[in-house]
C-alpha cells in the first residue's frame, strides 16, 4: 500500500512512518523541518526512516502551494495521514502568524491539492485541545466544544474545512483528536521531555499551576497501534475520533514518579498559565468498538521506557 504522510518529522509522523514501513507499506513523506524544537531531532527521525528503501521524503512546506501542488501532481497513494501543523498551546501567543500560515493556510492548500485526486480516505491531526474546559466527563466527540487558545481555534477550523471538503468532493475524511501523546520520540515541549531537558542541563523546572491539573496521558505506542488498524478499517460511523487512553492522571503525581525514579529535584512551583485547561479526560469507546482495541500501555511502564530512552538516545537532540 502507497500512503502519503506530511509532518513525518514530527513525533506521529515519525513513529507511524516507521512502524508502517516496517510492514513493508510505500511512504511517500514531507515535513518542512521547522525550529519550533530541535531540527537536529527531526533530522534524526528522518535519517532512521530513510534506512528504508520504501521510504521517499521531500522537505516541502504546506503552506506554499505552488511546490505542495508540484510533489503531489504525479504522485499516485492510496491514503493519507496528514500531521504537518505548527504545535503547541503556549507558542501561539508569541507566533500566531506560524498556527494562521501552517494550520489554516497550509490545511486549506492541501485540502485543494488534493480534491482531484484518488484516495480511499485521509486522517488528520486534530487536538483535545478543541474541548477547552469542561465539568462532564469523559468527554465524548460529540460534547460542545469550548477552545481556549488560538492552537484549538485553529483544529476547530480544520475539523469544519474537513467537513465541508468531505461534502462536496465525495472523499472519506477522518479527523483524530489527540490526547498528551507521549513517549518514545516525543517533542521537547512537552512535560516529561521537558523534565528531562532540565535534569540533563542541571536546571529548574517550572511546574505550571503547582501540577494541580490532570492529563490524559496516552502513550506513543498505543496510538500507533491504533492508526495501523485503521489503515486496514473499511467502515467509519464518523467522522471525528478521540484517540485517548481515558485514563487521566493527576501531573503532580506524575512530577512524584519522575522524581523517584531520577532522583531529579530542581522543580519550582509556578501560577496556573491561562492558555492551559484543568483537565482532560477523553471518552474512547467510539475508536474501541471501531477497531476493537482495549488494552493500553501501564503510564508507570511507559515512564520508565521513556526514561530508559532518553538516557540512552534522547540526550542527544536536546
Amino acid at each position: 500500500m502507497k500512503i502519503f504522510i506530511t509532518g513525518a518529522a514530527g513525533f506521529i509522523g515519525f513513529s507511524l512512518s516507521q512502524e508502517l514501513l516496517k510492514k513493508k507499506h510505500t511512504i511517500y513523506a514531507i515535513d518542512n523541518l521547522d525550529e519550533y524544537y530541535s531540527v537536529k531531532l527531526k533530522k534524526k527521525r528522518i535519517t532512521i526512516l530513510k534506512k528504508f528503501k520504501n521510504f521517499k521524503f521531500k522537505k516541502i512546506d504546506i503552506s506554499q502551494k505552488k511546490n505542495l501542488q508540484k510533489y503531489l501532481k504525479k504522485k499516485k497513494f492510496d491514503m493519507i495521514f496528514h500531521f504537518a501543523a505548527q504545535a503547541g498551546v503556549r507558542y501561539s501567543i508569541i507566533r500566531p502568524d506560524k498556527y494562521i500560515k501552517s494550520n489554516l493556510k497550509g490545511f486549506k492548500n492541501l485540502l485543494f491539492c488534493l480534491k482531484n485526486k484518488k484516495f480511499s480516505k485521509m486522517f488528520y491531526a486534530s487536538s483535545s485541545s478543541v474541548y477547552g474546559d469542561t465539568k462532564v466527563f469523559p468527554i465524548k466527540e460529540n460534547y460542545k466544544l469550548n477552545p481556549k487558545n488560538l492552537y484549538a481555534k485553529t483544529k476547530i477550523k480544520n475539523e469544519k474545512d474537513a467537513r465541508n471538503f468531505e461534502s462536496i468532493y465525495k472523499k472519506k475524511i477522518i479527523g483524530l483528536r489527540f490526547f498528551t501523546v507521549y513517549g518514545e520520540w516525543g517533542r521537547p515541549d512537552m512535560l516529561i521531555l521537558k523534565m528531562l531537558s532540565c535534569m540533563k542541563k542541571n536546571r529548574v523546572f517550572y511546574l505550571n499551576n503547582s501540577g494541580d491539573h490532570y492529563r490524559d496521558f496516552t502513550y506513543i505506542k498505543d496510538v500507533i497501534k491504533i492508526l495501523v488498524k485503521l489503515v486496514h478499517n473499511k467502515h467509519f460511523d464518523y467522522n471525528i475520533y478521540n484517540i485517548c487512553s481515558s485514563k487521566p492522571i493527576f501531573v503532580k503525581s506524575v512530577v512524584r514518579k519522575f522524581k523517584k525514579i531520577t532522583n531529579y529535584n530542581l522543580i519550582e512551583n509556578i501560577n496556573r498559565n491561562k492558555l492551559d485547561v484543568y483537565k482532560t479526560y477523553g471518552d474512547n469507546n467510539r475508536v474501541k468498538k471501531l477497531i476493537k482495541v482495549n488494552k493500553f500501555t501501564n503510564f508507570d511502564k511507559a515512564l520508565v521506557r521513556t526514561i530508559k530512552w532518553y538516557k540512552k538516545i534522547g540526550y542527544k537532540f536536546f
